[in-house]
């Protein structure tokens, strides 16, 4: 029989093993940290302030900037927390609350970014149905239904994970609470429930994806056909920062979770974590500002008058 233990709290894996190591790391993603809220918060306050860029792309923009600092904020400051104070320790309590929100904040961007490309693909192939199809109503319905699923999508595996009785001890091979560590926690007749539940999402996962690849081949499609090279550079130039920031994020969360298993370490997972947790936020910024004029030119004016 396996040995069923109750747990109240759960040790994470650690940058380094070294303090001086532990410090330099904790250095090292407080300059991360500060970055992402900065370059996100930036972002939030030119939308906000520049009635211009009150339009469906910016609403989605300036939901997917708030995504971004929720989700590096999960799982950043308590790794740097313990690599400060030199420990492992996570409350159970504390472990719960870190699946539940990044799972859900993770999962919300996904579902974010698939109206992203229905967004991109009436401005490009149906502009002149673009405000009846894009109204701030449909905006706020759409917006509020990828968060909504997001939530219920959260609630549901957190509630299943957390409702498993673990057989093998409390040390989590990763630097934050996910769901795939957890199950390897537990008691292995007990996990296929929530597998089962986790097939079922990377099946809607997997119908998202769909959507966007082929909302990409019809943008890609009407552009080819614009007769004028402006035409074409100006609609380039309004989707390849969605399809940037959806590669990115697509990428990362692959390499994270369909690696083959013979190549698998803690080293490599806590890098691909950090990839998929720590990089799309860091960059998403950098990408939508760098080839939108009207973006840079507010950011510079809320700079120069700040």
């Amino acid at each position: 029989m396996p040995n069923i233990s109750s747990v109240s709290e759960f040790l994470l894996l650690p940058f380094a093993d070294t303090r001086e190591l532990q410090l330099l790391h904790f250095a090292l993603f407080l300059g991360i940290y500060l970055a992402v809220v900065l370059g996100n918060g930036l972002i939030l306050s030119a939308i906000a302030h520049n009635h211009r860029l009150h339009t469906p792309m910016y609403f989605f923009l300036l939901n997917l900037a708030l995504l971004d600092v929720g989700c590096i904020s999960t799982t950043l400051p308590k790794a740097m927390a313990n690599a400060l104070w030199d420990t492992r320790a996570i409350s159970y309590q504390g472990c719960a609350a870190q699946v539940f929100f990044s799972v859900f904040l993770i999962v919300t961007e996904y579902y974010l970014l698939t109206v992203m490309a229905y967004d991109r693909y009436v401005a490009i192939c149906k502009p002149l149905h673009y405000g009846s199809l894009l109204g701030s109503r449909a905006c706020a319905q759409m917006a509020a239904a990828a968060w909504g699923s997001g939530f219920l999508y959260s609630v549901l595996h957190t509630a299943n994970t957390f409702s498993l009785p673990l057989c093998h001890g409390n040390a989590v091979d990763q630097f934050f609470c996910e769901i795939p560590q957890i199950l390897k926690l537990s008691c292995s007749h007990a996990y296929l429930r929530e597998v089962g539940a986790l097939v079922f999402s990377v099946s809607l996962a997997f119908g998202c994806f769909v959507f966007i690849v082929l909302s990409y081949v019809q943008i890609f499609r009407a552009v080819l056909r614009m007769p004028s090279e402006q035409g074409r550079h100006k609609a380039f130039s309004t989707c390849l920062p969605h399809l940037a920031v959806v590669s990115l994020f697509v990428s990362t969360v692959m390499f994270a979770y369909l690696k083959p298993p013979s190549i698998s370490s803690p080293s490599l997972d806590m890098v691909m974590a950090v990839l998929y947790s720590v990089l799309p936020p860091a960059v998403n910024p950098l990408i939508y500002s760098m080839r939108n004029q009207e973006l840079k030119t507010t950011l510079k004016k809320l700079i120069l008058f700040t």
